[in-house]
């Protein structure tokens, strides 16, 4: 498991490939990072959150916000 900028990401090996591969969780959108190590992976990880986040900006959109486990305060 990884974070960057409040974004998880999670992986699995590809034992066809031999790369590890993974998506930012608790988002609609789908971003998608890969790498043949670990710190390949946490690399293209952190990347790819900049990149959907620089995206948003471009566009002009407000990026999701990563879900939460927390439960709001009554």
């Amino acid at each position: 498991m990884f974070e960057h900028r409040g974004y998880v990401g999670v992986a699995h090996s590809e034992p066809d490939d031999r790369r590890f591969h993974g998506e930012v969780v608790g988002l609609r959108d789908v971003v998608h990072f890969s790498g043949a190590s670990v710190d390949e992976l946490e690399a293209s990880f952190r990347e790819a959150v900049d990149v959907y986040l620089a995206w948003c900006a471009e566009e002009g959109v407000a990026p999701e916000q990563p879900a939460s486990d927390e439960q709001p305060h009554s």
